[in-house]
């Protein structure tokens, strides 16, 4: 029996998806082998390469002026990619809005003048500053923000206004969960295990205008510039997590497209805070405009029943819904593979556990 993954990540991902990638496990598309046992230089590998960056191109409407890779490392590599690959000035500007955005914001100061231009830490990440362009230093190489937070459960609900300045941001937990106008942003890099596959491969997209600028101590591994030339094959990626990611971006074409994913999950987090909101026994302590639609926080009146409800949870087939160890408490990922009835199923839970626990 498939029970429902409320992780954070590895998340859960979409049941014809995964149907599919069994039904060619050992044989791909009459290859006579599986993708985990195909050469990255094989005629069938490069069609996945290509179809990965097709798809994900037509799904995010990336521009022509933007290039698509597939690397390894994780979201978290990229922390110090980013400052390395963005240097004229050797100034940044960081946005600290969870652990996450601190994270790059501690990586980024071993490489350039990281300065914090803002943060939100004063009232434990629970809001999303509210920002200008007059926030940050008009000579930054770039600002970088988290687009979603994980841990913490906020999103941006708009781009910030730089004036000119490169953006980039992290949007592991909620790409493709919404539509977003990638022309705003300098960069946008995201890990996989959330709303796209399974871990190992981490999409990054960057503007044209930003590939030449690296420092040269960069390493030939993070520069961008080195997996732009290759088209991702500079040595062996991720073959089996890239693959997977192709799978997903074709499903949610087929199904719509990023905006009826965007409608699903609206309504998702709407029914879900909607139930926390009327509840005097849960709460969720985000501040409401800043609510992420990915990532939902909620604490029970103590931790002993906080415990309790996950114990107890689990035993329902609500799985991996325990809260990060800096916040507590639960946590529901809703990513857009966890479906309208999973929430439902959650919800009716969260109703009968209060009933006997009050």
């Amino acid at each position: 029996m498939r029970v429902y993954n409320f992780s954070a990540g590895p998340s859960m991902l979409p049941l014809p998806v995964l149907e599919k990638v069994q039904a060619q496990l050992i044989d791909y598309n009459g290859t006579g082998m599986s993708v985990m046992e195909m050469s990255h230089r094989s005629k069938a590998y490069q069609e996945i390469n290509d179809a990965a960056e097709s798809l994900l191109r037509e799904l995010m409407g990336v521009p022509e002026n933007y290039d698509i890779i597939f690397v390894q490392g994780g979201a978290s590599t990229q922390f110090e990619a980013v400052p390395l690959n963005i240097c004229v000035n050797k100034k940044a500007d960081y946005v600290v809005t969870g652990n996450f955005a601190k994270k790059a914001f501690k990586e980024a100061g071993k490489f350039t003048d990281a300065v914090c231009a803002a943060s939100s830490e004063e009232k434990n990440f629970t809001y999303i500053p509210k920002l200008t362009a007059k926030d940050f230093r008009s000579d930054a190489d770039y600002v970088h923000i988290c687009f979603n937070n994980t841990i913490f459960g906020t999103h941006y609900n708009y781009v910030p206004d730089t004036a000119g300045i490169p953006l980039v941001a992290d949007m592991s937990s909620c790409i493709l969960s919404e539509e977003v106008d990638v022309s705003k942003f300098g960069v946008i890099y995201a890990g996989a295990q959330k709303n796209v596959g399974p871990a190992g491969v981490t999409i990054v997209i960057v503007r044209k205008d930003l590939q030449d600028k690296f420092q040269p101590i960069c390493p030939t591994m993070l520069k961008w510039a080195t997996q732009i030339k290759e088209k991702s094959l500079y040595n062996t990626p991720p073959c089996w997590s890239t693959y997977v990611a192709m799978e997903v971006f074709r499903y949610l074409k087929e199904n719509g497209g990023i905006k009826a994913m965007h409608e699903t999950n609206v309504e998702k987090a709407n029914m879900l805070y909607d139930f926390i909101d009327g509840s005097s026994f849960y709460k969720n302590s985000v501040n409401k405009e800043d609510r992420s639609l990915m990532n939902v926080p909620f604490v029970t009146p103590d931790p002993e029943t906080d415990a309790k409800f996950v114990a107890e949870a689990a035993k329902e087939g609500l799985v991996s819904i325990k809260g990060h160890r800096l916040v507590g408490g639960m946590r529901a990922s809703i990513y857009n593979a966890m479906p309208v009835e999973g929430v439902k199923k959650l919800i009716e839970f969260m109703k009968k556990f209060e009933l006997e626990n009050k």
